[in-house]
């Protein structure tokens, strides 16, 4: 909801809710069971975090836990950021 007063917005408008593709990969494919999806969600990583603990529970906790967020190509561990397109969920990789 909007409420405009004069050229001010309330902070509920501050955030739209958006339809973003969100992609997962490895692990986070695992917790989710499918490797990508259309969501609404209000449009910060934050609401998309809450939003992914929601519906897939502890699997994707532990997934998020360490992993990462790619917010059109770019990582991001910010939960205030602004989200783009596309989100891309991975999993912690193990290198050497």
């Amino acid at each position: 909801m909007t409420i405009v007063a004069g050229n001010e917005q309330t902070e509920a408008s501050a955030h739209a809710e958006r339809t973003l593709t969100v992609r997962y990969f490895a692990a986070a494919a695992e917790a989710a069971g499918r490797d990508q999806e259309q969501l609404t969600v209000v449009d910060t990583l934050s609401a998309l975090r809450e939003e992914l603990l929601r519906r897939y529970g502890d699997p994707m906790a532990r997934v998020l836990r360490s992993g990462s967020f790619l917010i059109d190509g770019t990582v991001s561990r910010d939960l205030d950021r602004p989200l783009g397109e596309t989100v891309d969920i991975l999993p912690p990789f193990a290198g050497g």
